[in-house]
């Protein structure tokens, strides 16, 4: 295969760059090791940042957060819930730090109104009523599964091409310039060989990883951040305590839920990773000062993903104080050149259009394109591709329609057998293989209260009947999809959720069989 542009990874930002490469006319490849949003992209608050929570530990950060807070909110608003944030503090809480908190705002040029404590507390019944301050800023959510799946969809449909589960197991090069990149496809094992006038490297926490295979270093660190998903939505705004970040400090609204986060712990591989039960409870004890209701509400899963931090010399010990602006790396340059790569590792999902637009940008220097970049003012489109990851738009749809025939297969977020059979049709025509795990993560199948215990065989049942799986595949699906809930269960295991759990065990292992051999 040949093409202008091989992009290494298909999170937001690498999604990002390749539909910021087709409107200037630029075709890509992109290829990525799992599927779409699979590393940090996937495994995070969503909340697109006013910039308020860097202004003390990281002030370039905060306003970079700031105006793109702003773009996006014009670009992409059908990804966006402008909610509005508060920022809270209870006793106990470093008074220096919420006396300075304003002034620290309009350094950066970020809104930051006081609010009255009676206000606040009108605003968001579900505050602990001893806060001692409150600042209201711009804060909003952003599905980044939307985000990533609208960018991809306009490049596919401008020349570039997507190859899911398509791991980079070599490079070669030649008088300091990469000729050809070797990818195998994880589910056949076939190996391809790409040519590309540019490579990037656009793989978050694998950045390193990717970068040694071309002989360059990155010197990278690795924090995972843990969240937990309520069951019900417990504030109609994003709640940040007002104090330097820390665990369980944020709660996030999600369409029906609320997500809290996040841990910061250091671990040795972004490959191994997985929610622990010492995370989960020093988030809720945290948060629940915050948030009193957080101690007793309903948890239905945690998830993690690994912050891409780029560790640099003399900086401090604690992940959360590395920087969280992005880092573009230019290959090309240093003492052992290679001419046409670059990385490009850091930053937030807030900052993903920027992050791509400075890549683009040095991108297409390297190929003589005149082009300028138009993310900053053409709005992205809202792809019929993208619409299932958003909560409620199913139920509505099915309700309108109210086709007899049109069976539910998820009762929890009311996903019926149409909605997958669209995502079945959009995933062939991006050139690949319907499963149960990507046609989750491009739905709301599997992420209700049940977590796939009654929906993963109905869509396993549906995809049989439709001819889109055989045995004894179909087998390895359920067990693939269901060890993915489980992961995201095992550390809330108490009360009602340690009842679903058996529940679970007893149709999935006594009834199915379906023990993991």
């Amino acid at each position: 295969m040949q093409t202008q542009v091989l992009i290494i990874g298909a999170g937001v930002t690498g999604t990002g760059l390749a539909r910021d490469l087709a409107m200037r006319g630029v075709t890509s490849i992109v290829v990525e090791k799992q599927d779409i949003n699979a590393g940090a992209s996937g495994g995070n608050h969503g909340l697109l940042h006013s910039g308020a929570r860097y202004v003390v530990s990281d002030p370039s950060s905060a306003l970079e957060c700031s105006r793109e807070n702003q773009i996006l909110k014009q670009m992409a608003p059908h990804c966006i819930e402008s909610t509005g944030g508060l920022f809270v503090a209870i006793p106990g809480d470093d008074e220096q730090y919420i006396t300075g908190f304003a002034e620290a705002c309009g350094r950066c040029r970020i809104p930051a109104r006081p609010v009255d404590l009676k206000d606040a507390l009108e605003m968001e019944p579900s505050l602990s009523p001893r806060i001692i301050a409150a600042f209201a800023v711009e804060d909003a959510t952003i599905d980044p599964f939307k985000l990533s799946l609208d960018n991809m969809a306009y490049a596919q449909q401008h020349g570039a091409r997507l190859l899911r589960h398509s791991c980079v197991v070599g490079v070669d090069s030649c008088n300091g310039c990469i000729q050809r990149v070797r990818v195998r496809d994880n589910l056949t094992g076939q190996i391809s060989v790409i040519e590309a006038e540019v490579v990037v490297n656009a793989a978050g926490a694998w950045a390193g990883v990717v970068a040694a295979l071309a002989g360059a270093n990155i010197p990278m660190r690795y924090s995972k951040g843990t969240l937990l998903v309520t069951q019900q939505r417990l504030a109609q705004r994003v709640i940040n305590r007002l104090r330097l970040a820390a665990s369980g400090d944020i709660l996030v609204p999600a369409g029906t839920v609320s997500i809290l986060g996040t841990s910061s712990e250091r671990v040795d591989s972004p490959d191994v990773i997985y929610p622990e039960i010492h995370e989960v409870d020093a988030m809720i004890d945290d948060g629940r000062t915050m948030v009193p209701a957080l101690a007793d509400t309903r948890y239905i899963r945690a998830y993690c993903g690994v912050r891409p931090l780029v560790a640099g010399s003399g900086q401090a010990q604690d992940d959360r104080a590395v920087s969280r602006g992005f880092v573009l790396i230019d290959h090309g340059e240093g003492p052992a050149p290679i001419a046409n790569f670059i990385s490009i590792t850091g930053g937030k999902l807030t900052t993903y259009r920027l992050m791509a637009e400075k890549t683009a940008d040095l991108v297409c220097a390297k190929l003589g394109v005149k082009a300028a970049g138009r993310t900053r003012t053409e709005p992205l489109a809202n792809t019929t591709d993208a619409r299932w990851t958003q909560p409620g738009l199913a139920p509505d749809m099915w309700l309108q329609k109210h086709d007899l025939k049109d069976i539910l297969l998820c009762e929890c977020e009311m996903v019926p057998q149409s909605v997958a059979d669209d995502l079945v049709a959009s995933i062939r025509r991006q050139g690949g293989r319907p499963s149960l795990k990507a046609i989750g993560l491009r739905s709301r199948i599997g992420k209700g209260p049940c977590q796939g215990t009654f929906c993963s065989l109905r869509l396993a049942a549906h995809l049989y009947n439709r001819g889109h799986l055989a045995d004894p595949n179909g087998v390895e699906e359920l067990r693939a999809f269901l060890r993915e809930r489980w992961r995201g269960q095992q550390p809330l295991l108490w009360d009602t959720a340690l009842a679903q759990a058996e529940l679970l065990e007893a149709m999935h292992c006594g009834l199915f069989c379906l023990e993991i051999e």
